[in-house]
């Protein structure tokens, strides 16, 4: 789950950058901490899911209710190049984990 804070109305290709950050940072945490949960995300599509929460308290909330079920995260910080100020805090990247562990802490979020 890649999970990007609303308030920021960051356009749509800042967006998926932030979201590519995420993922590509999520791969390399998993390489080193399991790779049993790795191998199983990549054979199983490598399925990702872009979500929006309205503020950083939110996705603040939603990181700890993550950890609290073990579920590993990432914080996406921007360098402040262009849209936003540097370490701006623009995404949370969730997994890889079961779906249903994930689903059970970003299930009602909206997609964005």
């Amino acid at each position: 789950m890649l999970v990007l804070r609303g308030e920021l109305r960051l356009t749509a290709g800042k967006a998926a950058v932030q979201a590519a950050h995420a993922a590509v940072m999520l791969y390399e945490a998993a390489e080193r901490r399991d790779r049993g949960a790795l191998d199983a995300w990549l054979s199983g599509g490598q399925k990702k899911i872009a979500l929006e929460v309205p503020t950083l308290s939110d996705l603040e909330t939603l990181e700890r209710t993550a950890r609290a079920r073990q579920i590993p995260t990432v914080w996406v910080v921007d360098a402040g190049l262009t849209e936003v100020a540097p370490g701006t805090r623009t995404c949370l990247g969730l997994g890889p984990a079961r779906a249903a562990d994930v689903d059970a802490v970003t299930g009602d979020l909206p997609l964005l």
